[in-house]
């Protein structure tokens, strides 16, 4: 069947907008088809003719805002550190702000096993393109090697990065329970960022 130009802009974007409600809230697996095209006034065959399967367009949404996440938790936040504690304090906060008003990244983070259903099904090489992002969203490289050169540098405890960033990506649980902290909960957030990065980079070798 064919589309003009206005009606694939309309449907595409009902598409983007079905997927990043149902993927934040029902979840890649139980999202159906049926689901993905109601809004946009199609049947379900004719949904591969916007996307190859449900993993090719939660990959798409992930990658539209991967450059926004990329420049708000590496570019501006540890990147734009005085020293090796406040690097990771910003990056932190940076995470935990998208983590608490990105639905589509909440999911991410609490269900990592949907971004591994993604490379199973679209490849790792369209996951990950030569040259490109490491991996949409989820910049753990970019952190393991800020952190590695800081511990090379002294800056950092430990001899393990793989460990630092264990350590770091805990505080994105405090955000998943703050309801039960109440009003507590930012003076909780705080806390944790600022004892954890204390104890990781006690010095003030600068970033």
């Amino acid at each position: 069947m064919a589309f003009t130009e206005a009606e694939r802009e309309r449907i595409t974007a009902a598409l983007k907008a079905s997927g990043r409600r149902l993927f934040a809230t029902a979840g890649l697996r139980k999202t159906s088809l049926a689901a993905l095209v109601a809004d946009a006034g199609i049947v379900k065959s004719t949904f591969y003719a916007f996307f190859e399967s449900k993993e090719a367009l939660y990959l798409h949404l992930l990658l539209e805002q991967a450059e926004e996440t990329r420049r708000r938790t590496i570019d501006e936040g540890l990147h734009a550190g005085t020293d090796a504690r406040d690097a990771l304090r910003r990056f932190l906060r940076a995470a935990v702000g998208i983590l608490s008003t990105d639905p589509l990244y909440r999911r991410l983070v609490t269900h990592p096993d949907e971004l591994a259903m993604v490379v199973a099904k679209v490849g790792p090489e369209t996951a990950r393109p030569p040259g490109e992002n490491p991996a949409p969203v989820d910049f753990v490289d970019d952190l393991t090697t800020y952190i590695a050169e800081r511990q090379r540098a002294g800056a950092v405890t430990g001899t393990d990065p793989a460990v630092v960033v264990g350590a770091l990506r805990t505080v994105l649980l405090v955000p998943l329970h703050a309801d039960e902290f109440g009003e507590a909960y930012p003076a909780v957030l705080d806390l944790t960022i600022d004892a954890l990065t204390a104890g990781l980079a006690p010095g003030t070798a600068r970033a």
